[in-house]
């Protein structure tokens, strides 16, 4: 057994489920504004579309790979649908206990998936690099589907907990505004960052290298 290959997949499938994105972000925001019990539809939804985006992928990656011009296409369609999603939240009002307010849904979740740059990228690394590392039967797919959907499941709902304990914190309406501005623009930096992932990351490196040269000095 390869166990550095198993650690490999293993710490990809980790960082790439619970490090900031598209549905972590919008789940601890939605958590923040709503509570856990109000965001477990958007969490399904997203469970569900991932699920079926991770299947999907496994079966045709090739023809993905082959066809770059239709990944690029559903990478800066999820970018705009994501820049929509952070300023619906960025102005969102701080909200009140009798305020009838749009939740985010089962819909919602499904459809941020079959637009989410990340997770098409992210599926297909995994499908294309690790899972043929381990066989090339649809057996193995459908294991890293299942392994990966319960990461993915789990992270969501640490970071909508995460929102929740936010909401907490930020209790006046001056400080839920800044709360809502601040995950609106995380999740608007994601946006960016799907679209323009070059440009970002040399962004990165400089705002490093300058906090590193003030460091210094």
């Amino acid at each position: 057994m390869d166990w550095a290959l198993i650690s490999a997949t293993a710490l990809f499938m980790i960082s790439m489920t619970f490090s900031p994105g598209p549905n972590n972000l919008l789940c601890a925001a939605h958590g923040s504004q709503h509570g856990i019990r109000n965001t477990l539809p958007l969490m399904a939804g997203m469970f569900f579309g991932f699920t079926v985006l991770a299947l999907i992928i496994g079966v045709g990656a090739v023809f993905i790979e082959q066809n770059a011009n239709i990944l690029q296409l559903l990478v800066y369609a999820g970018a705009l649908y994501i820049a929509y999603l952070s300023y619906k939240i960025a102005s969102s009002p701080p909200l009140k206990t009798d305020d009838s307010t749009q939740l985010f849904g089962f819909f919602h979740g499904v459809l941020l998936q079959l637009v989410n740059g990340k997770a098409w990228i992210h599926f297909i690394i995994l499908m294309t690099t690790f899972a043929t590392q381990f066989g090339t039967g649809y057996g193995v797919k459908i294991l890293f589907v299942l392994v990966n959907s319960t990461l993915g499941f789990t992270a969501l709902c640490t970071w909508a907990f995460a929102g929740t304990l936010l909401r907490k914190i930020f209790s006046t309406p001056e400080q839920v505004r800044t709360l809502n501005l601040s995950l609106g623009l995380s999740l608007f930096i994601v946006a960016i960052w799907i679209a323009f992932p070059q440009i970002t990351s040399e962004i990165l490196d400089l705002l490093t290298d300058l906090l590193s040269y003030l460091a210094q000095g």
